[in-house]
This record gives structure tokens, sequence and C-alpha cells, in this order.
């Protein structure tokens, strides 16, 4: 078993917060996506035929693509400490969450990213700065949203759970890639930040 992965990249970094969590040790594999290694036909053909990145390749030589998808496999053969819930209403509202991150959050995210940053002009044909701007909107209209669930919330689904994980990924994606991080103004999102950047996975 090893995961194919790219050290600072958000999505594979949710994995590797989520397997210092669980204190799960598996060998890692790095995968140059600046020099376009994940899109060599012979990764394409091998291990991820979408090509992105992380990959977990089992034991038996088959993969698993996508992080949640990665993390829920683990979940499985490691139940505890369970950060997908344990009962049905807190797995519901995990899931909820994750969805809520992923296609509120994260999606904006990445079309600032591959609209408006300099590091993606090469690869992309035609950037639309338009739709930078439009998103990063939206972005900083989700930052207040999340501001007031967390005025009444530690964590976004309960406890601490992978919702967390992809959450702190996507916000330091926002930060430090698109400089676009949220406000000191918005004190119930700082402290959550602080909270949970300050996890000793956080720097996995």
């Amino acid at each position: 078993m090893k995961l194919y992965t790219y050290a600072g990249a958000p999505n594979p970094r949710r994995v590797h917060i989520y397997l210092a969590e669980k204190g799960i040790e598996i060998p890692f594999q790095q995968v140059d996506i600046m020099k376009r290694e994940n899109r060599e036909p012979e990764f394409m053909k091998r291990v991820n035929s979408m090509g992105g990145l992380p990959v977990l390749e089992l034991d038996d030589g088959s993969h698993i693509a996508e992080s949640v998808a990665i993390c829920r496999y683990f979940e499985v053969e490691h139940p505890d400490p369970p950060l997908f819930g344990t009962t049905a209403s807190e797995q519901g509202t995990v899931e909820m969450w994750i969805r809520r991150i992923e296609l509120n959050f994260m999606m904006p995210v990445g079309m600032v990213w591959v609209h408006g940053s300099p590091l993606t002009k090469a690869v992309v044909k035609r950037q639309i700065p338009e739709m930078a701007e439009q998103n990063r909107a939206v972005v900083r209209s989700y930052f207040d949203f999340l501001d007031r669930h967390l005025a009444n919330h530690e964590y976004l689904a309960g406890e601490f759970s992978f919702a967390d994980i992809i959450a702190l990924c996507t916000a330091d994606f926002a930060a430090k890639l698109n400089d676009l991080p949220h406000s000191s103004e918005q004190a119930h999102l700082s402290r959550w930040y602080q909270s949970v950047s300050g996890r000793p996975s956080a720097s996995a």
C-alpha cells in the first residue's frame, strides 16, 4: 500500500492530515504536479485515468482516487477515532458539511486559482479575470456564512471531523496560494481556524 501525493497541494493534504489524526503510517510516493508527472501517459494508464492526486494504491495493485474516498476507505479499516461520525445523524451531518465545503468553498477557490493565478496561466487555454473576481466575491461571502455558523459551534459538524480538515485545507489554499484570506474581523471563523490549524496533524 502507498499513497501517490504531492506535498503542499490542498487535496493530498487532506489525506495527510486525516492519516496523522488517525496515527496511520503508510509509504508516500511524490508525484510532481508542477512537472505534470501526474499527466504522463504511464501514470494515467496505470494509476489514475483522471490524472489527479491523491491516489491510494492497495496491496492488490488496485487504486482508489479522490481524497474523500481514500479517507472513507481508512475510516472503515480504522474506525477510531471517528472522523466521519458514528451515529446516522452524525454521519449525515458530517457528509452535509463535506458537500457544502466542496461545492460552496473549494469550487469557487478553485476557480480563482484557475482564472486568477499566474501559476496556472501556462496550462489554462484562456484565463477569464472576471471569473476570478466573481468567485473571490463568492468566497468572501462564504467566509461570512462560516463565521455565523461557528458563532454557535466549536467545529463545523459537532465534534472535530473530516469536514474541518477539508475546510482548513481550503482556507489555506485560498489564503496562501490565492491571496484570499478570511478577515480578522470574522472572530468566530478566526477562533475555529486557530484551533484547527493548531492541531499537530495540520503540519502533516
